[in-house]
This record gives structure tokens, sequence and C-alpha cells, in this order.
């Protein structure tokens, strides 16, 4: 079989055009709030267990770690602050997309991509029913908004298991812990990795619906664009982590810089 050359661009300028209708798409009417609601608690049914099985010792993990860095500066009495800064920043986010890509994002691909084989989403266009519309916009909008909650759900429980670690394990001071967290921290950081998970959810959401929406070959096809559209996601989350970053850092300098 020869592969173009050209293939991978195609590809990605047909992913972009998904977005680009999908972003269109989801400010036309009606709305399909029923269908809104009911992705909204599926997405939360299936990423909740997995979120909270990894929130504590996520941030635990990254609690010891820079623990054990500052420890090592004398500079214990920022422990608190870095660990909130690198949770709230950067570590919870990330965890946060890549279960909701992995969990919500999988599943998503999986129902549009059987919807496909089945040839459901063909008839709605014969009837003159956009999937795009109808089907695609609210597992999108629902998948960033449980996004959202899921960020802040993680960065809560992130950071008390990293104060529960810091305590037990590195015999930090609860006081110094939790007086630190203003010392490099401010709330245009937590902003950030809100509006992070709101761009992540979209991206998994819509990467995971456009492999679906495209899925053919019958059970075997569904089943190579659910891990198709895994790997996808992993890939854009940290290039889209990298340039929000980036541009975060040029637009709200360093805490006391």
């Amino acid at each position: 079989m020869t592969v173009s050359a050209t293939a991978p661009l195609k590809h990605a300028g047909s992913l972009f055009a998904f977005a680009l209708d999908t972003a269109r798409a989801s400010v036309r009417r009606p709305f399909q709030v029923r269908e809104f609601l009911q992705q909204a608690w599926f997405v939360a049914s299936v990423t909740i267990i997995p979120t909270a099985l990894v929130a504590i010792p996520f941030g635990a993990v990254i609690a010891l770690q820079v623990g054990g860095l500052i420890k090592q500066f004398g500079a214990q009495a920022f422990t608190g602050s870095a660990a909130v800064l690198a949770v709230v920043r950067e570590a919870s986010p990330i965890a946060t997309a890549l279960l909701i890509a992995g969990a919500g994002g999988s599943a998503i691909c999986a129902d549009l991509g059987a919807r496909k084989i089945r040839e459901e989403l063909d008839a709605m266009m014969v009837l003159g029913i956009d999937p795009i519309q109808r089907l695609v916009v609210p597992r999108v909008l629902a998948t960033m908004l449980v996004a959202f909650f899921l960020n802040g759900f993680v960065s809560v429980v992130g950071v008390m298991g990293g104060y529960v670690f810091n305590v037990v394990l590195q015999d930090g001071t609860p006081g110094s812990y939790i007086a630190s967290f203003t010392a490099l921290a401010h709330l245009p950081d937590l902003w950030q990795g809100q509006v992070k998970a709101l761009v992540f959810g979209f991206i998994a959401a819509v990467v995971a619906s456009y492999k679906g929406v495209n899925a053919g070959g019958g059970p075997k096809g569904v089943g190579d664009a659910v891990n198709q559209s895994v790997v996808i996601t992993f890939m854009l989350l940290f290039v889209a982590n990298f340039s929000m970053t980036a541009i975060y850092f040029q637009l709200v300098p360093p805490k006391g810089a």
C-alpha cells in the first residue's frame, strides 16, 4: 500500500476544518440541551473515579519532588508555594486532560464510530440533520465543562495530598506550608490552569469526534480510530500546553519578578 507524503498534512487540515465547523455550529440554534446534559453526566461518570484515584498520588509525587529540591537550597519556607504553583499551573491541567482524553475521549470516539459504521450519521444527513450540530457540539461543550470542574477538583486534592505528604514524610511545618501559598503563586495562575483545562477539553473532544465520525472498516476500524484519537490528543495536548505556558509567561510575569 502506497502512502502519500502529503497525507499527514491532509489529515491535519481536515481536523482543523472539523474544529472550525464545530466552533461555528456551537452558536447555531437549536442547541441540544438534553444531549448536552446527558453527555456531561456520561463524561463525568467515566472520568471522576480515575481522576480521584490519580489526583492524590499525583500531588504527593510533586510535593515530594519539589520539597526535596527546595530543601537542598535551604528554602523550606517556600515548599507550599512551589507545590501549589506546580500543581495548579501545570500538573493539574495535564492530569485532567490525560484522563479526559483517555477515558472520556475514547468513549466519545467509540460511540460516534459505532454510529458511523451503522450508517446512522449518513441517515441523519439524508434527513437534513447536521451530525456536527446534533451530536458533536453537545459532546465537545460537555467535555469542556467537565474538564473545567475536574481541573479544580484535581487542584484541590493535589494540594491537600501534597500538604499531607510534606508534613508527614518531609517533616514540614503545617503553618509554614499553608502560609507560603501566596509567596510565589497568585490568582492568574489559577485562571491559567482553568483556561488550559477548557482548551484541553476542547482538543480532546474534537479529536475524538473527528476520528469517530470518520471511522470505517467495521468494528476493527472503530478500535483503530479510538487508539489513534488518544495518541493524537496526547501529542496535541503537550504542544498546546507548551504554547499556552510560553504565552502566559510573556503576558503575566512571575510574582516578585
